[in-house]
């Protein structure tokens, strides 16, 4: 088998199935397998998959077993020559799979590879791509200054080396993964993505950051900025340091004092409020029958849509890999919003800000 698909589940059983939609035309032609981990959600996630996705492999722990773990068990099951570890909250373009895997065929020394990953309007969302986290740039980030702390070498299309990748959206060989003990379980939630990739490169390999394909990251499902983020965050921070670089008591001091500045003065972000003046069905559809609950307009050209105008855009007649180039190229001074309704589905989905949960709407 050439590719197994890792996707840790918590509590997201509409985007789960928005995600495993996508996945699925993504591997149509490859010899691929999916492989949902479910951390013991308290939604119907499970009961989704069971139904609509029976050739998904499928397991149920009995317990939240946070990131590293979950996934160490999803990966313990697969049988791929390469392993992609997915978040539940993401959407993947139908090709997606197809440019990574043939990329990787002639890059024999790669290690991780990562993706350009866009947020639910559609922005670059810039840790896609990082540096090394070494003590001085990670104290330059925990007080606010992140110039140094992402990898802006390379711009957003651009294909070359880099220190970290993200963990939404990461691809390797298994045997690299199990060469290096893949995560962390150590590592509850946050930091896990960033100690895989450093121990990948101290193992030898080159991560790869891959900006000719892109990935739809909602994040906010996945990614609260609150006290528990905070804690978990720069906690998981201070287990990296302590692992992978000489320690002293200066050092120590100035990271223990960033953590409890940081964790002080922490701003949980507002909500963004984005007035929507009108909503627009995008369809190839010449015969739409869903019913949404406020008036909408059906198009089949965005590119007249006014501004402060949310797009709904029909799965069942549009491929993920437009939807997520409408998204990257029609919202740029316009103030779009954007929705999915997944093929076959009841409910519609999307999220305005990635530091905040989504909305889904059922019809």
């Amino acid at each position: 088998m050439k590719l197994s698909i890792v996707i840790l589940n918590y509590n997201v059983r509409c985007f789960l199935e928005l995600c495993l939609k996508s996945v699925q035309a993504a591997i149509a032609d490859l010899d691929a397998e999916i492989i949902v981990v479910d951390n013991h959600s308290s939604d119907d996630s499970c009961q989704m998959v069971k139904r609509h996705f029976p050739k998904v492999v499928l397991i149920e722990n009995a317990e939240n077993f946070g990131f590293s773990k979950g996934n160490n068990i999803g990966v313990a099951k697969a049988k791929g020559e390469y392993l992609c570890i997915l978040n539940p909250d993401t959407v993947v373009a139908e090709d997606t799979f197809k440019k990574i895997l043939a990329y990787a065929a002639d890059s024999p020394n790669m290690g991780v590879l990562g993706c350009q990953l866009i947020d639910g309007r559609g922005q670059f969302l810039p840790e896609s791509k990082r540096n090394i986290p070494t003590p001085t740039v990670s104290i330059k980030k925990i007080l606010g200054f992140s110039n140094t702390y992402y990898a802006n070498h390379l711009s957003i299309a651009d294909i070359g080396k880099v220190g970290i990748l993200v963990g939404a959206f990461m691809v390797l060989k298994r045997e690299i993964y199990n060469e290096v003990k893949g995560f962390d379980e150590d590592f509850f939630m946050y930091g896990e993505d960033i100690d895989l990739s450093y121990k990948v490169l101290k193992a030898g390999y080159q991560n790869i950051y891959y900006g000719s394909t892109t990935v739809l990251h909602y994040k906010g499902e996945s990614t609260l900025k609150d006290e528990t983020y905070a804690k978990r965050f720069y906690g998981a921070m201070h287990i990296f340091y302590k692992k992978h670089f000489k320690s002293s008591f200066i050092f120590d001091v100035i990271v223990r004092f960033g953590i409890l500045f940081s964790r002080f003065f922490l701003k949980v972000p507002k909500a963004l409020e984005i007035k929507v003046k009108s909503h627009v069905l995008m369809t190839k559809s010449s015969d739409f029958l869903i019913e949404f609950p406020f008036k909408t307009t059906t198009v089949h050209d965005i590119a007249d849509i006014a501004p402060r105008t949310q797009v709904i855009f029909d799965g069942n007649t549009i491929d993920y890999k437009s939807i997520i180039e409408y998204m990257m190229y029609s919202s740029k001074g316009k103030e779009l919003t954007f929705r999915i309704l997944p093929k076959n589905c009841q409910f519609i989905i999307g999220s305005d800000s990635s530091e905040h949960r989504g909305e889904v709407i059922l019809l």
